[in-house]
């Protein structure tokens, strides 16, 4: 069970955050995805730590494994 990542239904409508920092697991997974490094995410959130993006990764790899997007499929 990951202890860095909080879903409370008072905190950000309830969308997941890093325990005891409003940051959204979303906003840190953006800017990953857009080729944000560990530290530029640090230098922006200083209340992130390198061990709260690597429960932000973990909790996504978790969350997919139960989770099934629908894709429409596409002819080639």
């Amino acid at each position: 069970m990951n202890t860095r990542i909080e879903i409370n239904p008072n905190i950000c409508h309830g969308n997941p955050v890093i325990r005891k920092t409003r940051v959204l697991v979303s906003n840190i997974l953006a800017d990953l995805a857009s080729g944000g490094t560990y530290q530029s995410i640090i230098e922006n959130y200083p209340n992130v730590t390198k061990e709260d993006i690597s429960a932000v990764l973990d909790f996504s790899s978790e969350l997919m494994q139960f989770e099934t997007i629908p894709f429409e499929s596409q002819a080639v």
